[in-house]
């Protein structure tokens, strides 16, 4: 089996992490599928430049983390000024939501918790899939989850007189 049936085949057997992981981007269901298809049609088209079996698995991740980022930046601009469309889900059970602090992070930082939290991946993983060194996603990791814990204050419910 060449490279291309290989990354196929990564593709089709990690296709929800992707899937979960462009969600956790753009939190809308069209759209995570919209990045992933296009990020598989990017990773068949690139198929070639793998030249080690090992590093397909990273080597989608980034590609998925890309498309997500370029597909946010790109709806950016297509947004009026000023406005700020109604979240697409319906959190009842609290007063605010995890993601929106994630949200708040650069975006390396935000793909470094995901990636660490969300897909379960191992720090050297995570290193490949961002190109930083493992003591970097280290300092990047700590230094984010400081700054959720000071987003995540901000939410706590002010308790006057109890």
């Amino acid at each position: 089996m060449g490279m291309r049936g290989k990354v196929e085949q990564q593709l089709l057997a990690n296709y929800e992490n992707y899937y979960r992981l462009a969600y956790s981007y753009v939190r809308n269901e069209n759209d995570a599928m919209d990045i992933v298809q296009e990020s598989a049609y990017k990773a068949m088209k690139g198929s070639s430049k793998v030249k080690e079996e090992e590093f397909i698995s990273t080597w989608i991740y980034r590609i998925v983390i890309n498309t997500a980022i370029d597909f946010i930046r790109r709806h950016k601009k297509e947004t009026m000024p000023g406005y700020e469309p109604e979240p697409s889900y319906e959190d009842t059970y609290m007063d605010f939501d995890v993601m929106d602090c994630i949200n708040r992070l650069e975006d390396e930082d935000k793909a470094i918790i995901i990636l660490r939290f969300f897909e379960d991946q191992k720090l050297e993983n995570i290193a490949e899939i961002t190109g930083f060194n493992v003591n970097t996603v280290k300092t990047r990791l700590y230094r984010s989850l400081r700054k959720l814990k000071i987003y995540l204050k901000e939410y706590e419910p002010r308790h006057e007189g109890v």
